[in-house]
């Protein structure tokens, strides 16, 4: 025949309607809202449609399917906030030599 048995033998590809796409991967939107282009492709591909990523990228563009950014609660500061800090009675007086400088005079002063 000319050809090789591999090609004989190979399923052509058959196209993905958009529409169809489109309706299924809304499903999958709906029901998990934080999924990308590779999570989406993913799920498509074990319900048996296989899509290119770019054209899956496009189509969740245009029909806004990007997924909903969640944003992490850092709590700053807390690392500060709750070490132990001597008190004022704890800590060691100033020096003889700094308690003759104008700004320590000052401070007592007032």
């Amino acid at each position: 025949m000319g050809i090789a048995r591999s090609t004989f033998y190979d399923r052509p590809a058959v196209s993905v309607d958009d529409t169809a796409l489109v309706e299924r991967m809304v499903a999958i939107s709906d029901s998990f809202e934080a999924y990308g282009y590779r999570r989406m492709q993913a799920a498509l591909r074990q319900q048996g449609m296989v899509v290119n990523h770019k054209k899956l990228r496009r189509l969740m563009r245009e029909h806004d399917l990007q997924p909903r950014r969640r944003r992490r609660y850092v709590v700053w500061g807390a690392s500060w906030r709750w070490q132990w800090r001597p008190t004022r009675s704890m800590r060691p007086p100033l020096s003889k030599s700094l308690r003759n400088l104008p700004f320590a005079s000052v401070a007592t002063t007032t």
